[in-house]
């Protein structure tokens, strides 16, 4: 199946807060491409990397939408996306899987080159909502990924260049991590389901407790939840600056492998690491 294992890109549901959240995470050291707004209603900002990216998703306040995964959803990471690069297969994948949500939707929005602003282009295809308690597992064709993998936009003041790993935590960990394995076609071993260029973990509460601390989300009686983002730097000398005196609203605490980073007003964690 085309690209399906490899990662496009995550979300953080930020809401009717976009301008709070992209003054987070530009102290936080990203360089975030200017505000877009889908056909659909919503808004978002990109952190473009080599080959993924992260996106802030919200809704502008007080504005029409028809965005009501968003509103009903809990502000924090509640997406993870895979590359494809046919979205019609991907569907029928999920049919054979039993995890087919709706069929594939086609959605655009302009781009800021400052000079012009041509649609980028993307059709998606959702997991069904109920098989991965934690957020919204779904695939992206690009129609136009040169609107978006822009060089300009790839570089960071905080040397992030890619996303390796992404945790989830479930009650029934073993369970999840076999349904991720069956979506990526790959295996779990020790609760890890390899994607390409990185690993999804599915963590036990007790597990991501112990790996985050008090710089974990609280399940809030939920079965799942997206638990953190793990960004790799070419460089951890900026990061660990920045976070030697975090930006308000963020805690923040070095690791044996980096230094992790919570954004209270964002229910998000991040935990940056070497390259």
């Amino acid at each position: 199946m085309a690209s399906r294992n490899q990662l496009d890109h995550t979300v953080i549901n930020v809401k009717a807060t976009m301008p709070a959240a992209a003054a987070t995470f530009t102290a936080l050291g990203f360089t975030l491409t200017a505000q877009g707004r889908h056909t659909l209603g919503s808004i978002n900002h990109l952190m473009m990397f080599g080959t993924d990216y992260m996106e802030l998703l919200g809704i502008p306040e007080g504005e029409p939408h028809q965005r009501p995964d968003l509103t009903g959803a809990l502000i924090g990471i509640n997406g993870i996306v895979f590359k494809t690069t046919d979205v019609d297969a991907q569907f029928k994948h999920l049919e054979a899987c039993g995890m087919a949500g709706d069929p594939p939707r086609a959605f655009s929005r302009p781009v800021d080159l400052g000079d012009s602003k041509p649609d980028a282009k993307f059709r998606t295809v959702t997991v069904r909502a109920d098989v991965f308690p934690g957020g919204r597992v779904y695939y992206c064709e690009h129609g136009t990924p040169e609107l978006l993998w822009r060089p300009e936009w790839q570089r960071h003041a905080n040397r992030v260049v890619k996303m390796p790993e992404f945790v989830t935590v479930s009650e029934a960990a073993q369970e999840e991590a076999a349904k991720f394995a069956q979506l990526l076609g790959g295996a779990a071993a020790g609760g890890a389901v390899a994607f390409d260029g990185g690993k999804l973990s599915v963590l036990t509460p007790a597990q991501y407790q112990a790996r985050y601390g008090d710089l974990a989300s609280d399940m809030n009686g939920r079965k799942g939840i997206f638990g953190a983002m793990v960004c790799a730097c070419d460089d951890m000398g900026p990061i660990k600056r920045i976070l030697a005196a975090p930006p308000a609203g963020v805690r923040a605490r070095e690791t044996a492998g980096g230094v992790v980073a919570r954004i209270d007003a964002l229910d998000s964690v991040l935990e940056f690491v070497p390259a």
